[in-house]
């Protein structure tokens, strides 16, 4: 299984909170929508979306997500760099569109067998 710092690594993304880098990626879960995330994701997913702000990091401690990806040139808002921090949640960057980082994200969890 591969771990946060694989991914991050693998597809280039820029580390704003390293967290956890060491917890295992299990899978993948995309949306915008929080309460979609709280509904369907699962424990040890990470997390690809375009928000920002600082309840991305409240879902990903409730769910247990291996860490969040923020896409399309975004950067989270400061408060949601302190949260991430306080509460060991990794958070990575990338330019990338979320269908790229998707599909990338993808390649990489078959190859490793997740």
């Amino acid at each position: 299984m591969l771990k946060v710092t694989d991914i991050a690594g693998g597809l280039g993304l820029d580390i704003r909170v390293s967290g956890d880098m060491h917890r295992e990626a299990a899978g993948c879960y995309i949306s915008d929508l929080l309460s979609d995330v709280m509904a369907h994701g699962k424990e040890g997913d990470i997390w690809i979306t375009l928000q920002t702000h600082p309840n991305i990091v409240a879902v990903a401690v409730i769910k247990g997500l291996s860490g969040i990806i923020i896409t399309n040139g975004r950067s989270p808002e400061p408060d949601t760099v302190r949260k991430a921090e306080s509460e060991n949640i990794t958070i990575l960057t990338t330019n990338r569109t979320t269908f790229e980082t998707a599909g990338l994200l993808y390649n990489m969890l078959m190859a490793h067998g997740s």
